[in-house]
C-alpha cells in the first residue's frame, strides 16, 4: 500500500510539525538544522563523512556542527576504517536519537503528548515566546482529531 497525499493530510500529520521540532530543539539542545540533518541520517541508516558533507548544501554553514553531532552522540561509528576494504569510517545515528524521532514521530501521529508540566521546557515561562510555546502544547495535548 502507498500513501497519498490526501492521506497524510486526513490523519494531520503535519499539523503539529513546528511545535514538536521546537520542543525537541530546546529540549535536546539541537538547532533546527541538526533535527532535520539527524532525521535525514536516520533515513539513510549508514552515512559516511561525506553524506554529510552532501546532506548539508541546504542548510546554513557550521564548521562544528559534524563534532557537535559526534561528541554529543547523536550519531556513532558503526564500522571503523581499516585502510584496505572500508576506506572510510561508517556512521550510524546512536540509540538516543533514535529515540528521540521515534517519539517526534509518536507526538505526530497522535499517540504520545508532549510533556505539559513543570519539567517542560517552555513551562519555566521566561520569554513571552515560551508562554506562547506551552500554550499551543497544552491546545495540542486536547486536540482529539490529532
Amino acid at each position: 500500500m502507498r500513501l497519498e497525499p490526501d492521506d497524510i493530510r486526513e490523519i494531520g500529520l503535519f499539523k503539529y510539525y513546528r511545535l514538536v521540532r521546537k520542543w525537541a530543539c530546546k529540549t535536546y539542545n539541537l538547532t533546527d538544522a541538526e533535527l532535520e540533518l539527524l532525521i535525514h541520517f536516520d533515513c539513510l541508516g549508514t552515512f559516511t563523512r561525506d553524506d554529510y558533507l552532501k546532506g548539508t548544501y541546504i542548510y546554513s554553514w557550521d564548521k562544528h556542527r559534524w563534532e557537535k553531532l559526534r561528541r554529543n552522540k547523536w550519531i556513532e561509528v558503526y564500522a571503523k576504517r581499516n585502510h584496505t576494504t572500508i576506506k572510510y569510517n561508517v556512521y550510524k545515528v546512536s540509540t538516543k536519537c533514535k529515540y528521540l524521532i521515534a517519539r517526534i514521530y509518536r507526538v505526530l501521529l497522535g499517540t504520545e503528548d508532549l510533556p505539559y508540566s513543570r519539567r517542560s521546557v517552555f513551562e519555566k515561562g521566561k520569554t513571552y515566546t515560551d508562554k506562547v510555546y506551552a500554550t499551543a502544547i497544552d491546545k495540542m495535548n486536547k486536540d482529539t482529531q490529532r
